[in-house]
């Protein structure tokens, strides 16, 4: 088979479009560079010049998606006002939109990141989402209007529960009837945790 001419004005983006493409229909066990190469009609070895493996693939894929989950919780920010209940809710409503319209990739983030050969860009992306939480908490701790105390141990109840309940909900595990309520009763519940004592 002879190298067909590449014709892709951004290979990468092109890759890591389709990666996610197959990413969501078929899991990541079914990334293969060789792959993605013929399905964007480029030569088999043209993606490593930009991805020296499938590792290297998930780390961008990863990435990318981290990158779109802060930007998700920034743009959230935008227009939330002052109030740590409103900018809360908002954050908490951006993060769980994110995770149950990209249930895939957020499995994918959330493995690789621990992965010994996770890349150092990678590394330093992986905590810009969670900074944006920690920082949102430490202003509400400042405002008067979180509870003191040291911010990790006020943040790790707001985590594991956002987390836990997109869990639940991208699995199908969550009711259909606490769909309706089920994120505004998290959030109230986040909220009374926060609370100043």
């Amino acid at each position: 088979m002879t190298d067909r001419p590449y014709h892709h004005g951004d290979l990468p983006a092109a890759l890591l479009d389709r990666a996610e493409k197959t990413l969501r229909e078929k899991g990541a066990s079914a990334l293969s560079l060789r792959e993605l190469a013929r399905e964007i009609g480029v030569s088999p070895a043209a993606p490593s010049r930009h991805f020296k493996s499938k590792q290297a693939l998930l780390d961008a894929l990863a990435l990318t998606g981290f990158e779109r989950l802060a930007e998700a919780i920034a743009a959230s920010q935008e227009g939330a006002g002052v109030a740590f209940a409103n900018r809360l809710d908002a954050a908490a409503r951006a993060y769980v939109g994110f995770a149950v319209d990209n249930a895939a990739l957020l499995d994918l983030m959330f493995s690789v990141k621990h992965s010994p050969e996770a890349s150092q860009a990678l590394g330093a992306t992986v905590h810009r989402w969670s900074d944006q939480l920690l920082e949102l908490i430490g202003d509400g701790q400042r405002r008067g209007e979180v509870r003191e105390g040291p911010l990790e141990r006020i943040a790790l109840p707001v985590f594991a529960a956002l987390h836990g309940y997109t869990g639940l909900t991208v699995s199908g595990m969550l009711p259909p009837e606490a769909a309706e309520y089920g994120l505004d009763d998290l959030i109230a519940s986040i909220l009374r945790g926060c609370a100043p004592q």
